[in-house]
């Protein structure tokens, strides 16, 4: 009982402060602070070290750095949903009860996502078979914004994040996901947008009544990598750190 005290009044700290948007942190760096806390960089700001081509071993050269962000650069796309050498791009390490921290944009009616818990095989062709995905939206003009639980914030198809804290396409936000032992929350902006439980028997029915519900394992997997989308359309993402949680 003091474990959840302690948790949920965090939470709630979270949601008084919730129409504050933190400062942004100088891009890609740690301060002596939050390298003392356990953060560490996902992203160094300066090249694609450390992430790779799901179920690959390199990257695709529509992934790169621009102006201090990894970017997906989909202006050459000629056919199918994702960029040619593009694809959904995973970070090498493995991680199981963890704070995450990112600012995402996204092109004006752009799509991405970002996914965690993701587990790589060849039984599986796509990271989001696997791992819950964050959306990553334009709510404005997004064929998916039309959908409940698709919109910028939800744990796409499994919840919708409320209130709706995105800003518009072409502008930074700021993303925080905490999971910590089956306690989960999610931050947009600086707002608690989502709170959950992981894996018990209320998670099990929302995957069952979702499009995962026949992909097996999905969303029960304990640990796995982050994951970041091509859905086909330009999308920016910087700022990547972790802590892991004991």
């Amino acid at each position: 009982m003091k474990y959840a005290v302690v948790f949920f009044a965090a939470t709630l700290g979270f949601a008084a402060h919730g129409a504050e948007s933190a400062k942004p942190d100088p891009a890609n760096t740690l301060s002596t602070e939050q390298r003392r806390e356990g953060w560490k960089l996902l992203f160094d700001g300066k090249s694609t070290a450390g992430w790779h081509r799901y179920n690959e071993k390199t990257i695709g050269k529509s992934w790169s750095v621009d102006d201090g962000g990894l970017h997906l650069d989909t202006s050459n796309k000629k056919d199918g949903w994702q960029a040619p050498d593009g694809g959904d791009i995973v970070y090498d390490g493995v991680f199981a009860n963890f704070d995450l921290k990112l600012d995402w944009k996204i092109a004006p009616a752009g799509n991405s996502g970002v996914m965690f818990y993701v587990q790589e095989g060849p039984e599986h062709k796509y990271p989001w078979q696997t791992g819950v995905e964050s959306q990553v939206l334009d709510n404005v003009a997004a064929e998916d914004a039309k959908f409940d639980k698709h919109r910028a914030g939800d744990l796409y198809d499994l919840i919708a994040g409320k209130p709706e804290a995105v800003r518009p396409a072409g502008e930074w936000n700021r993303l925080e996901i905490i999971s910590d032992h089956g306690r989960f929350v999610e931050k947009l902006n600086g707002t608690v947008v989502v709170e959950t439980t992981l894996w018990d028997d209320a998670w099990k029915r929302l995957i069952a009544g979702s499009k995962f519900r026949d992909m097996p394992g999905f969303g029960m997997s304990r640990s796995g990598k982050i994951a970041l989308q091509d859905h086909g359309a330009d999308v920016w993402f910087r700022n990547i750190m972790i802590r892991e949680l004991k």
